[in-house]
């Protein structure tokens, strides 16, 4: 299976391929080193959570390798199921409170990934910073101040 490619954060247009279905916008940090807070960011079309976990695990294992678990804060997500069929694999969803911009992704068993999620009502250029800032190597920025741009 060939990788999904992932766009940089200061990639311009529409985040997408012609002719292909829309890419989850998302950026991982490059080294994976797992140093800082966030392994990356993610900033979804939607608060839709059915219309967007499907294509963003897709991308995640494609990188990862399978991911079984995700947890979420349900308050900032419509819809959120105990689980959903993604890449060919039933994924269970934690649900959790006050923390809407993140989402933790498990790889495994105890294999915890940690991304920043950028509301998706975020200008470009506000939501360029943030993730570019959640995916730098050795990041200790918070959540908060990444999204204030």
């Amino acid at each position: 299976m060939m990788p999904i490619p992932l766009p940089t954060p200061s990639s311009p247009g529409p985040w997408s391929v012609p002719g292909v279905p829309l890419l989850p916008r998302l950026v991982l940090e490059p080294t994976m080193s797992r140093e800082g807070i966030f392994d990356g960011a993610w900033w979804p079309r939607s608060n839709h959570i059915l219309a967007e976990l499907p294509d963003l695990i897709t991308a995640l294992s494609a990188h990862l390798g399978p991911i079984v678990r995700v947890g979420l804060d349900t308050s900032a997500w419509d819809g959120v199921p105990r689980s959903l069929a993604a890449n060919g694999l039933m994924v269970k969803i934690n649900w959790f409170a006050g923390s809407d911009a993140t989402i933790s992704v498990t790889r495994g068993f105890q294999d915890h990934f940690l991304l920043l999620v950028v509301p998706p009502l975020t200008t470009p250029e506000n939501a360029s910073s943030a993730m570019a800032g959640a995916a730098e190597t050795g990041n200790h920025t918070p959540a908060a101040k990444l999204l204030l741009g």
